[in-house]
């Protein structure tokens, strides 16, 4: 999409989440897409309007390309399928799709450089690549603080994008028992987690991803980060530490599941 002109933008129903924005399909025909940025798990698609296309993909959403080279193969255009909300058909033949079964998924059209005022983005914390996320960063967010481990590193407010899947991986990387409270781990510890949350996470880039149930790469591939899980999703099974006897339990934490050896986990 960098640099290309979008031919002509369809929009095929009225909302997502959140209802689309009034005259989409005609304030982003024929713009030229000047950037792509991420914030959190948020697209951000800079145009030549001065307006910024904000996405999100929900639970089930995935973005489609097809008209194009990916890799070694050529991608011809699908029929039209169900679920196909939004669809852009650029200038180079590409066209790329936005497919969400569930519509948990939203987009937004913001003026460019506004998007740090942005409801949804405006108290997201620093990005885990970021250099304003570091040890000291962290230990000052989270020292002392009477909520669970698992908790504290869910909350988008102290580091954008991490989610259930990676904060269960990393806390047992890590040794740390999610139901501990931060007030109650060592400043030390604390700050161990920061190159164990980049490392975990690039992981899983690398692996394009983790794919349990809808989640599909832009060719519509897999991810395989799931093979290397440690404890996610392994309730029941033996805890993967060296030398550990523990077995892989499961509990319910602010709605969300969790997955952790008791045994290594402290």
């Amino acid at each position: 999409m960098n640099g290309r002109v979008i031919v002509r933008a369809a929009v095929n129903r009225p909302d997502l989440r959140f209802p689309l924005p009034e005259r989409m399909a005609e304030r982003l025909s024929g713009a030229r897409v000047t950037g792509l940025r991420r914030r959190s798990k948020y697209l951000l698609v800079d145009i030549s309007t001065g307006e910024t296309l904000l996405i999100h993909l929900g639970m089930s959403g995935r973005l489609l390309i097809s008209g194009t080279m990916l890799g070694e193969f050529h991608h011809e255009h699908p029929a039209p399928a169900k679920h196909d909300h939004v669809v852009f058909d650029m200038d180079s033949g590409a066209r790329i799709t936005f497919n969400d079964a569930r519509r948990f998924g939203m987009m937004d059209l913001l003026p460019t450089g506004s998007d740090h005022t942005h409801p949804l983005l405006a108290n997201i914390g620093p990005e885990p690549f970021g250099n304003a996320f570091h040890e000291d960063y962290l230990v000052a967010r989270l020292s002392g603080r009477a909520v669970p481990a698992k908790v504290a590193l869910l909350d988008q407010r102290v580091v954008a994008g991490l989610g259930n899947i990676y904060v269960c991986e990393t806390l047992h990387r890590a040794g740390i028992d999610p139901r501990r409270q931060m007030r109650r781990i060592s400043a030390h510890r604390v700050a161990g987690l920061v190159p164990v949350i980049r490392d975990v996470l690039r992981e899983a880039i690398e692996a394009g991803g983790s794919s349990l149930r809808d989640y599909r790469q832009t060719d519509g591939e897999l991810g395989y980060f799931q093979h290397a899980f440690r404890v996610y999703d392994r309730e029941g099974a033996p805890c993967r530490t060296e030398g550990c006897r523990g077995i892989v339990t499961r509990i319910v934490q602010s709605g969300r599941s969790t997955f952790f050896c008791p045994r290594c986990q402290r």
